[in-house]
C-alpha cells in the first residue's frame, strides 16, 4: 500500500510517499481502507521532532497521523461491534504510533465509532481529535453548565471551531477570540461573542468569565487569568507553552491545568451522535491528496488555517 513515511524528523521534505505492506491485525482491531486522514498541529510538532517524536523514534517507518475515516475490510475475533463494510472513524492509537497517513490501517476497535451516514469521511476525519480533545475538555474536565460563560481563544481553528458549538450544545454562552476575518464564521457556530485579537484585547473588554480554553499559550495564559471569576477554570492544550498554568492559576485564586487528548471510542460514539443530530459539524478548509501532505502542514504551520484540512489517500 501507499503510505508517507517520516524519514528522520525534521523539515517537510522528510515526508515521503513509499510502499509498506498492508498491516496485519491484532485479535482487537480492525483493517479500515482510510478514505480521508485529517491534519493537526501535534502532527507538525512531531515531524519536526517535537510533540510525540519522543515516543516514536523507535519505530522504523514513522507513518504520521492518528485521525482516520474509511470502510473496514476485516475484523478480529475479539472485535464484535463492527463488520467488514461498516463506515468507520476516529482517533488511532493516541499518544502512540497512529500511522494513518496512509491507505489502509490497523485501528483498536475501542478507538472508533461508526461513521454517521449525513456526513462525508472527509467531515467524520476532521471530527476526530480536535473534536474529541473539544468534547473530552468541556463535557469531561471543565463539566460545563447552561449559564456558563465560555472564552474559547483560536475559536476557529480546529479544536476551536468544535468546541464553540460543543459548549453551546451544553447550554454555555460562548465568546470567540480570532481575527475579524473569522468573526461571521464563529459567530454562525453559535458563539453569542466574538474580540478580533488584531484590534482588541480581550482583557481590556471582558470580566466574570467561568471557563478559559486555551489554544494559543504564550502570554494568552497570564492575560486569561485577568477575565476569570474567582474560582474559575482556565485549560490549556498549546504543547509548546512552557508556562505552568496551574501554578498560575493557584496563585490568583483560581484552577488551571494542561490537557493532552487520549483515544476513547466511547466519547467517539458521543461525538458521532453530535454529528448525526446536526448539532456539530466539521468546517474542512481544504482538501489534499496524499502525496501532498507537506503541503498540507505547511497550511497547518501558518497558524491561520480555518477548520479542518484533511489528506485524501
Amino acid at each position: 500500500m501507499k503510505a508517507i513515511i517520516l524519514k528522520g524528523f525534521g523539515g517537510i521534505e522528510n515526508l515521503e510517499m513509499a510502499d509498506v505492506p498492508v498491516p496485519e491485525i491484532k485479535d482487537d482491531e480492525v483493517l479500515i481502507r482510510v478514505k480521508a486522514a485529517a491534519v493537526n498541529p501535534i502532527d507538525i510538532k512531531t515531524r519536526k521532532g517535537q510533540g510525540l517524536a519522543g515516543m516514536l523514534k523507535e519505530y522504523d517507518p514513522v507513518i504520521p497521523g492518528w485521525d482516520i475515516s474509511g470502510e473496514i475490510t476485516a475484523s478480529g475475533k475479539l472485535v464484535s461491534s463492527f463488520k467488514k463494510g461498516d463506515e468507520a472513524f476516529g482517533m488511532i492509537n493516541f499518544p502512540g504510533h497512529g500511522r494513518a497517513y496512509a491507505e489502509y490501517v490497523a485501528a483498536p476497535a475501542s478507538h472508533l465509532a461508526l461513521k454517521p451516514s449525513n456526513i462525508s469521511h472527509e467531515e467524520a476525519a476532521g471530527a476526530s481529535l480536535a473534536a474529541l480533545t473539544a468534547w473530552q475538555i468541556v463535557k469531561e474536565k471543565a463539566a460545563l453548565r447552561p449559564g456558563d460563560r465560555v472564552l474559547i481563544h483560536g475559536a476557529s481553528g480546529g479544536v476551536g471551531h468544535f468546541a464553540v458549538q460543543m459548549a453551546g450544545t451544553l447550554g454555555a454562552h460562548v465568546i470567540g477570540t480570532s481575527s475579524g476575518r473569522n468573526r461571521d464564521f464563529i459567530l454562525s457556530l453559535g458563539a453569542e461573542g466574538h474580540v478580533d485579537y488584531e484590534i482588541q484585547k480581550f482583557e481590556d473588554i471582558l470580566k466574570d468569565i467561568d471557563f478559559v480554553l486555551d489554544t494559543v499559550g504564550g502570554d494568552y495564559i497570564d492575560r486569561s487569568l485577568e477575565v476569570l471569576k474567582p474560582g474559575g477554570l482556565i485549560i490549556s492544550i498549546n504543547s509548546g507553552a512552557s508556562e505552568n498554568v496551574a501554578e498560575k492559576a493557584e496563585a490568583k485564586g483560581m484552577k488551571g491545568l494542561r490537557f493532552m487528548v487520549r483515544s476513547n471510542g466511547d466519547n467517539m460514539k458521543e461525538i458521532a451522535d453530535l454529528l448525526q443530530k446536526g448539532s456539530v459539524k466539521t468546517y474542512v478548509s481544504e482538501l489534499f491528496a496524499l502525496s501532498d501532505a507537506g503541503i498540507a502542514h505547511t497550511r497547518i504551520e501558518t497558524s491561520r488555517t480555518t477548520g479542518k484540512i484533511c489528506l485524501i489517500p
